[in-house]
């Protein structure tokens, strides 16, 4: 099933880097970041309302929260970076380096998370990066 939403997720993200490319036209980054964050802050507390799980929070340990912060502050200054990228940038270009970060990813889950490396990971890394290099060194026609 994971894969499923994994799959959604990629989906979704595509949606989220073309919406945002057109909406930044006349929009600075930054208050255009602002207004998806209302919209996502709204949505997920409003889903948590929905769903009745406001009586979860007291049982989130002071690590999680502290991890979980530190997620939070590190998602921000992505979107920020990735807005500001795409106000300057051709979206197929500023993508495709941001998405490299599926090979930082498998090397931060290697060294703090203990996860194992096998040779179709290291491959597959190596491919991602390379593509995005060649596509983040094309011209636009």
């Amino acid at each position: 099933m994971w894969i499923l939403w994994a799959f959604l997720a990629a989906v979704s993200a595509a949606c989220v880097i073309v919406l945002t490319k057109a909406g930044l036209k006349n929009v600075d980054p930054i208050v255009a970041f602002a207004i998806q964050a209302l919209l996502i802050l709204t949505i997920t507390w409003a889903l948590i309302a929905f769903q009745g799980k406001f009586s979860s929070l007291k049982e989130i340990d002071n690590k999680a929260w502290l991890l979980l912060i530190l997620a939070g502050i590190t998602t921000t200054l992505s979107t920020i970076f990735s807005f500001k990228a795409l106000s300057m940038g051709p979206a197929t270009s500023v993508v495709t380096i941001e998405r490299s970060s599926l090979v930082f990813a498998i090397l931060l889950s290697v060294i703090f998370l203990k996860e194992k490396i096998t040779w179709q990971i290291v491959a597959g890394a190596i491919l991602v990066l390379s593509g995005a290099i060649l596509i983040s060194l094309s011209k636009p026609s």
